[in-house]
């Protein structure tokens, strides 16, 4: 239902911000799309197209280049480009200028922050109820993630290390992988490991299955330290009842004495020939990029719950295999396909099984976090975050960035009722992108919105005409519009434009349109 609101609602966008002609004569292409059709680039673009053709689907042209610039940047570091950076790419004329574009944010630092919202959404990097890492604990897990994939580590090798986490939860963040849970006994902890590393829930599982997946976190302890809320993770030097273990694809194996059964798990699950483990995470991964999985969601690969695409989704686990586990690479080659870089109107209209196909770019609301900063960077102000716990760092400065709280227990009025993670369990449905009236309330009648877009209309260049009127000439609606939706305006956007301020809108009033439209509020 969300979907089919926002897609709609752009395909509107699209009809009203039709292609048209500038007052002074150029024109502008259309906004959303390019003339090119879908052509394959590479191996996935290949496997898409013949997967799609077997079921009858053509796939949706590419995006223009303002809203391909505008997808990748809040894909790769989950912010806006600047009006500077959007003119630059819009401006330029080389045939590669996506790939480059593509290169140069892939090392921008922002890509590690963004890149560890995500992870630290799934790993559960929360300080209170009901996961209790306690602030400390959650910053310094919150750092180890953010290392990881700042020095883009190699997924078998991070999985591995959470695996085998052993230590203080204040000094040793990895450990608190086995402390972010609400329950520290096996069968829960088993529950968090094939959640999060096979993509799997447990639950539908027989008890003998759940038992025998149990018996690999079975000697995980735990001890409090002289230090208020530290406490130590160790492996319990104990030998198994029976050295004889099954794994969960129900092969068999064997556990020394002086064995850590973690130690045997991790070795089956991060194999090269584990596909449930390459497939995962190359299903989450895609899920980042596109807002739907091959498997969707992602926390949820069974038997009844197929891959749309399987050739495909078998391609990106194997070439994250040969690349020997670097993230970072699949996240390049997908940024780079005609997959990821379609239009988000299917072919044929008013179907959403083309975008959960990919044969359109999935429509989705910007996630609470990513919004936020968009407006804060649009219109120059700042947000704060506390904790109502009386804990430490119960409060950060106001120029954080929203995608970079390490924990979700800062939090403030408008991530709540964006739906925010709430990290309690790791699943996707811990964050709610639905679309609710109090959003659509806030965002209409907030008093708060009208000062900054008042505001924002005061500091601009050229606001007024030589009578001392409002206006919109061309230089103040190209830096109005590149801020806002990172692209020039259209003739007919200029010309309703100029129609309401002569019938005595306010210029603000524009400001407050374009954030309320939904090709500002939805990843597109």
């Amino acid at each position: 239902m969300v979907n089919n609101f926002w897609k709609h609602t752009l395909a509107m966008n699209r009809v009203c911000f039709c292609a048209a002609v500038f007052l002074c004569g150029l024109v502008y292409a259309n906004p959303f799309e390019e003339s090119a059709s879908f052509k394959a680039v590479n191996e996935i673009d290949a496997l898409l197209s013949s997967s799609l053709s077997k079921q009858g689907v053509q796939p949706a042209p590419l995006c223009s280049d303002a809203v391909f610039m505008r997808r990748v940047y809040l894909a790769v570091l989950g912010t806006l480009p600047t009006a500077e950076e959007a003119k630059k790419f819009l401006n330029d004329k080389s045939a590669t200028k996506r790939t480059t574009l593509i290169d140069r944010l892939l090392e921008r630092p922002e890509y590690a922050g963004y890149w560890t919202l995500k992870w630290a959404d799934l790993l559960r990097c929360k300080a209170e109820f009901p996961v209790n890492l306690w602030p400390n604990g959650a910053a310094v897990y919150y750092r180890w993630i953010h290392d990881s994939i700042r020095e883009n580590k190699p997924y078998n090798r991070f999985a591995r290390e959470l695996l085998l986490s052993k230590g203080s939860n204040f000094r040793n963040g990895e450990s608190n992988f086995y402390r972010a849970v609400a329950n520290r006994d096996a069968e829960s902890l088993a529950e968090v490991a094939a959640l999060t590393f096979m993509g799997v829930q447990t639950g539908p599982w027989s008890s003998e299955k759940q038992k025998q997946m149990a018996v690999f976190f079975s000697r995980v302890g735990y001890k409090g330290t002289a230090q208020w809320k530290e406490e130590i993770v160790f492996r319990i030097r104990k030998p198994l009842e029976s050295t004889d273990v099954v794994f969960p694809d129900g092969t068999h194996g064997q556990v020394k004495a002086e064995q850590d059964p973690r130690q045997v798990f991790a070795d089956w699950l991060v194999s090269p020939k584990n596909k449930q483990f390459n497939e995962n995470i190359a299903n989450r991964i895609w899920y980042w990029l596109f807002g739907n999985g091959l498997v969707d969601p992602p926390d949820n690969f069974s038997d009844e719950n197929p891959p749309v695409h399987p050739a495909l989704l078998s391609y990106l686990a194997e070439e994250l295999v040969r690349e020997k586990y670097d993230m970072k690479h699949l996240v390049r080659l997908i940024l780079n396909s005609a997959a990821f870089q379609q239009s988000s109107f299917p072919v044929k209209r008013g179907s959403q099984q083309r975008q959960e196909l990919f044969a359109a770019y999935p429509v989705r609301r910007l996630d609470a976090e990513v919004l936020q900063d968009a407006l804060s960077q649009i219109f120059g102000v700042s947000a704060k975050y506390v904790s109502e716990v009386p804990e430490p760092f119960a409060s950060l400065p106001n120029h954080y960035r929203t995608i970079m709280i390490p924990d979700t227990s800062l939090t403030s009025s408008f991530l709540e009722t964006f739906g925010r993670a709430t990290r309690d369990s790791g699943l996707v449905s811990d964050r709610n992108n639905g679309i609710t009236e109090s959003q659509m309330l806030f965002l209409m009648n907030s008093a708060e919105i009208n000062q900054w877009a008042t505001n924002f209309i005061g500091q601009g260049r050229n606001r007024k005409n030589n009578t001392g009127k409002p206006n919109v000439p061309r230089e103040a609606a190209d830096e109005m519009w590149l801020q806002i939706l990172s692209r020039y305006p259209t003739g007919e956007e200029l010309k309703t434009a100029a129609e309401a301020l002569r019938s005595g809108t306010p210029a603000a009033d524009i400001v407050w349109a374009l954030i309320n439209s939904t090709e500002f509020l939805c990843q597109h």
